[in-house]
């Protein structure tokens, strides 16, 4: 099992403490870092800031939005950044929901799967930088159709630093988990759950089965987002992640497409979910946040007295996730390394 730092998004400012958890990361020999971005910090710029101090740890993000960026600058934003890291960056990838993707970015979310698999395709034919770059599909034409008519195919005028940059993505429904797995180098789960194990492993290889598959279990990495919280008290330790649970379950997207909470309910949260939703769609957060259960909190976080979290560490270890990606300060993350070493 490896360990990563996540250092996500920001709320209305940079993270504090956000360089000393770099470094201590990088010193208690962490495998990589993640950054992240929603509608307000983006996930390269941070990354690149931070990353100028490190020397040996990879850089990720978890994720970059494909409606953020055409492919091309998405390829030209990762060649850049692994030339500058010397060959440490991977990019992570993912298509938001529709209140984002609609909302901020102006762009359609329709198709999110096919969008991504076409995204791909053009970022790692950019890379091999074998031929000048044409692609039409159902969403990105490469030289455009129409306009001034005056495009013609492109190579990259720079010769990237690796042609097989990592690219992961970030999926929780069956479809897009077994896609990922099919056409990925990684998969960025957020809310995995051990007692999912099972379901989690069957989509993974379905995608691992089709035919030109990009990867295998074996050279497959799944880095998962694991919120970590020790203290003696079970449930004050839960209740630092409650409100997380809280907004994801109940106040991200739609009522009606609410991609975190089918997670949640596929653990058998349905009710539970559906009265969170319900709170925090009608403003009452408080209550919203005192309905998530401690076993929710439980199945997808390390809550509690440091030697619980040491022994559930067990059903993290025999799960398909390698890539343990938790937050906080070196304290933590020193405690997490013996943890797991």
């Amino acid at each position: 099992m490896k360990l990563a730092l996540g250092v996500g998004y920001w709320s209305s400012g940079p993270p504090a403490g956000a360089v000393d958890q770099i470094a201590a990361a990088e010193e208690l020999g962490y495998d990589s870092i993640w950054t992240a971005e929603a509608y307000g910090s983006d996930a390269l710029t941070p990354l690149a800031w931070w990353g100028a101090a490190t020397e040996r740890i990879g850089l990720g993000t978890s994720i970059c939005q494909i409606s953020a960026r055409t492919p091309a600058a998405m390829a030209m934003a990762a060649m850049t950044m692994d030339h500058l890291s010397g060959g440490r960056f991977r990019l992570g990838l993912g298509a938001s929901g529709p209140q984002v993707v609609e909302g901020w970015y102006g762009m359609p979310y329709p198709k999110p799967l096919a969008r991504t698999r076409e995204y791909v395709e053009i970022i790692r034919a950019i890379l091999a930088r074998d031929v000048p770059v044409e692609f039409h599909g159902e969403h990105y034409h490469l030289p455009y159709k129409g306009g001034a008519d005056l495009g013609k195919p492109l190579k990259s005028t720079v010769h990237p630093y690796r042609s097989d940059i990592p690219i992961y993505l970030g999926a929780e429904g069956p479809k897009n988990v077994a896609m990922t797995a099919e056409i990925a180098d990684g998969w960025l789960p957020l809310f995995f759950a051990p007692k999912d194990n099972t379901f989690y492993e069957d989509a993974l290889n379905e995608g691992f089965a089709r035919e030109g598959a990009h990867a295998t279990m074996d050279n497959f990495d799944i880095a998962a987002v694991v919120p970590v919280v020790p203290n003696d008290d079970v449930e004050v330790a839960a209740d630092a992640i409650r409100p997380m649970l809280a907004l994801y379950a109940g106040g991200m997207g739609a009522k009606e497409a609410n991609f975190h909470l089918n997670v949640f309910s596929r653990m058998g949260y349905e009710d539970a979910c559906n009265k969170i939703q319900n709170l925090y769609l009608a403003g009452d957060k408080k209550a919203a946040i005192a309905a998530v259960p401690t076993s929710m909190v439980e199945d997808v976080a390390l809550v509690g007295p440091p030697e619980k979290i040491r022994d559930e560490l067990a059903k993290w270890d025999e799960s398909v996730v390698n890539t343990l990606v938790v937050s906080g300060p070196p304290p933590l993350l020193e405690m997490m390394a013996g943890a797991v070493s």
